[in-house]
């Protein structure tokens, strides 16, 4: 049986023990021959692969599994790589969300200022993974990308290490299609969903269940209740009230937009005045997860090491592992697996620039991706995803080329940012608090 060596960078994150549950669920199927946490603060890393350690032990207790903060060690013969970087951590999330919001702007993590602020962060840290692989990993490695914000990474990497093994993933359209399946009363697996878009920046044009189109039927759900389940089912991750509210909203773009299905991050670009009307400018989502996810998950281990004792059934995350696994497994089998990925445009979207990291579905081969074809677009969302698009060009040519003039031309082009008056000093404030994470700019 072939079995394989995984690195998960970004081993202190409290989804990984989640992740590594998926992987083990799969182990008849995908077998791994050693689990390696790669992390570069060691203390989180050393609390979470405790809970590793507990996952594994109830799992697969003869897997070998190592924590590291060495490159060499971690990057040494790999198969898989999974990313899920969060650079400077929820304390820089927290600026992210919290300084545009000052001026009245959306404060999001991945959507608006907030996410050019993340992206600025990630894409150096992503070129230097990239090459510990191309340096240590096998030359048939695969790089699974979780992290965020997608779209600006996966744009960077295709200009900066345009020969990378790495597909850019995200888990958003896989928990809206999770939320589909149980108003549909389905299996996830059985929808096959027509998808197009940037990442979190997209629409669903079909869904069907197995052969049967139920587009209509879901539209006529969408426009009354979002995407919110009958009986609101949901799992732990997208259950609390912040993402109750986003699937809630989703019911307004699908009644003045009908033709698609949105994706929920287009509330930031589609009703920003009224999400920045309902925040908490003092209180964002940042800090609900400092104070849920992240508490619990260190209360845990604090307790654990105190008394022997810990649930881990809190920490199984759901949809979010069983994707980046299904998809994994795709490449190492050739299984041909449609999923929704990034991929470069390439005429994909017909009347969108070939060179746009677009968001659609594709079959998952050993060799990549095969992204399916979907033609011409309508021109509402032709020009809103131009104009995001080439947002995301300027951030990352503003990083390659240390350009503040660029930066700022990507901050003002943004949908979220009123004008380029506040686009500055969104800027300028940002500069300030990212200055050990940004390349300089000039």
């Amino acid at each position: 049986m072939r079995t394989f060596k995984l690195v998960i960078v970004g081993g202190g994150s409290t989804y990984t023990p989640g992740i590594v549950k998926s992987l083990l669920d799969k182990k008849e199927e995908f077998k791994l021959e050693e689990l390696r946490l790669y992390d570069n603060n060691e203390e989180r890393q050393r609390k979470v692969g405790i809970l590793v350690q507990k996952v594994v032990e109830k799992f697969d207790p003869e897997l070998k599994l190592t924590l590291t903060t060495d490159p060499e060690e971690a990057f040494t013969d790999i198969d898989f790589a999974f990313a899920q970087m969060r650079v400077g951590l929820y304390k820089m999330r927290e600026l992210d969300e919290k300084i545009p919001l000052k001026y009245d702007v959306v404060g999001q993590e991945t959507c608006g200022p907030g996410g050019l602020a993340y992206g600025l962060r990630t894409i150096y840290p992503m070129v230097e993974m990239i090459d510990f692989c191309e340096k240590y990993a096998k030359p048939t490695y695969w790089i699974v990308n979780y992290s965020n914000p997608a779209a600006i990474v996966a744009k960077a990497m295709y200009l900066l290490r345009p020969k990378a093994r790495i597909l850019n993933i995200c888990d958003m359209p896989v928990a809206i299609m999770r939320n589909m399946a149980n108003i549909l009363d389905c299996d996830r697996h059985d929808i096959v969903a027509d998808y197009f878009g940037l990442n979190h920046f997209g629409w669903f044009t079909k869904i069907r269940v197995k052969d049967e189109d139920r587009t209509e039927e879901l539209k006529a759900y969408v426009k009354e209740h979002g995407y919110m389940p009958p009986d609101e089912r949901s799992e732990v991750r997208h259950n609390d009230a912040s993402w109750k509210h986003t699937f809630d909203n989703a019911k307004y773009l699908a009644r003045m937009f009908p033709d698609y299905l949105p994706n929920t991050y287009m509330q930031y670009y589609l009703l920003g005045d009224q999400i920045v009307k309902d925040a908490d400018k003092n209180h964002t989502r940042a800090n609900e997860v400092m104070e849920g996810r992240e508490k619990r998950i260190f209360d845990a281990v604090d307790t654990y090491e105190k008394t022997g004792e810990i649930d881990m059934t809190p920490f199984f995350t759901g949809v979010h592992g069983e994707f980046i696994v299904e998809v994994a497994m795709s490449l190492a089998f050739n299984l041909r697996k449609r999923h929704l990925v990034m991929v470069p445009n390439q005429g994909a979207v017909k009347n969108v620039p070939d060179d746009a990291m677009v968001e659609i579905p594709a079959y998952i081969t050993s060799e990549g991706p095969e992204p399916v074809r979907v033609g011409q677009i309508p021109t509402f969302y032709k020009g809103m995803i131009e104009q995001q698009e080439a947002c995301e060009k300027l951030v990352v040519e503003a990083a390659i080329e240390g350009s503040y003039k660029k930066a700022l031309m990507a901050f003002t082009m943004n949908k979220t940012v009123p004008s380029a008056f506040v686009a500055k000093h969104i800027l300028d404030e940002m500069i300030e608090a990212n200055r050990e994470f940004w390349p300089e700019l000039k």
